[in-house]
C-alpha cells in the first residue's frame, strides 16, 4: 500500500445517507471498501441498490455479510410488525427500531478496517431528520469510538480507526444537497421500508416520507418510483 493512500470501510446500505457518506468519503481521497448487511430485512432490495452505487463508485471491495437479525426479531424491519404509515416521532423510539443494528454493524467494519488497514469507517448516521433511533445520536458514536481504540490493534498501537460521521448535524434536505454538489445520482439509491414486490417504494412509511420532504426542501426531483404513482416532479 502506498504510504499516500487511505483506505475507509464505508457502510452501504443503499440508501440516501450511506451513498452520501461515500460520496463524501471518496471525496476526501479515501479509497472505499463497501461493506453490506443481509440481515433478514422485508426491503432486502436495498442490497441491490448497495451493490450499483458499490460499483459505481468503483469500490476497491464490496462485502455483503449475512447476519440473521430477522431470528432475534422484535422489529418492523424483520418480522410481520406492519411498517407503520406515517412519519414518527423523535421522541418515541419507533417499531423500524432493529436491536442493537448500527453496533453490529459497525463490530463489523471495525473488524474489516482492521483486517484492510483501513485508517477510517463512515457511516451516514444523522441525528436530525431521523426516526428517533437512539444507535444514530453523538453520543452513541463517541462511546463507539472509545470502544474501539481500546479492543483494536491498531487502537492500542495508536493507529485509531476514526469512526467518520459527516452527516451527522445535516437534515436530510442538506444531505441531498451535499451529494447532489458532489455528483451523487439518487436514482440509485432505495430507501422504502416495504416496498412493493417489483420494489418500487410505498410512499408513506418514515423513510419514504423523510425522502420525499428531503427531496421537496432541497429543491431537487425525487427519482423514486412510487407505488402506484409516476416519479415526482417539481
Amino acid at each position: 500500500m502506498s504510504v499516500q493512500e487511505q483506505r475507509a470501510v464505508v457502510l452501504c446500505s443503499g440508501g440516501i445517507d450511506s451513498t452520501t457518506a461515500l460520496a463524501i468519503a471518496c471525496n476526501e481521497g479515501f479509497i472505499p471498501y463497501c461493506l453490506s448487511f443481509s440481515y433478514g430485512q422485508r426491503h432486502a432490495v436495498e442490497l441491490q441498490a448497495a451493490e450499483r452505487i458499490a460499483r459505481a463508485f468503483n469500490a476497491r471491495e464490496h462485502m455483503c455479510l449475512d447476519i440473521a437479525l430477522d431470528r432475534i426479531g422484535a422489529s418492523a424491519l424483520t418480522t410481520t410488525i406492519p411498517v407503520p404509515r406515517a412519519a414518527g416521532s423523535a421522541d418515541c423510539i419507533p417499531v423500524t427500531y432493529v436491536p442493537a443494528r448500527n453496533t453490529i454493524f459497525l463490530a463489523c467494519a471495525l473488524a474489516l478496517a482492521e483486517a484492510r488497514a483501513c485508517s477510517a469507517i463512515f457511516i451516514g448516521v444523522t441525528a436530525v431528520d431521523y426516526s428517533g433511533y437512539p444507535d444514530c445520536r453523538p453520543a452513541y458514536i463517541e462511546a463507539f469510538q472509545r470502544m474501539a481504540d481500546l479492543a483494536t490493534r491498531a487502537g492500542v498501537e495508536g493507529r485509531s480507526i476514526a469512526i467518520r460521521t459527516p452527516l451527522i448535524s445535516l437534515s436530510k434536505a442538506e444531505i441531498i444537497q451535499t451529494g447532489i454538489g458532489l455528483g451523487v445520482d439518487y436514482a440509485m439509491t432505495h430507501s422504502c421500508y416495504d416496498p412493493a414486490a417489483d420494489g418500487s417504494a410505498c410512499g408513506k412509511c418514515d423513510s419514504c416520507v423523510l425522502r420525499r420532504n428531503g427531496f421537496q426542501a432541497a429543491g431537487a426531483a425525487d427519482p423514486t418510483r412510487y407505488a402506484g404513482a409516476p416519479h415526482v416532479r417539481l
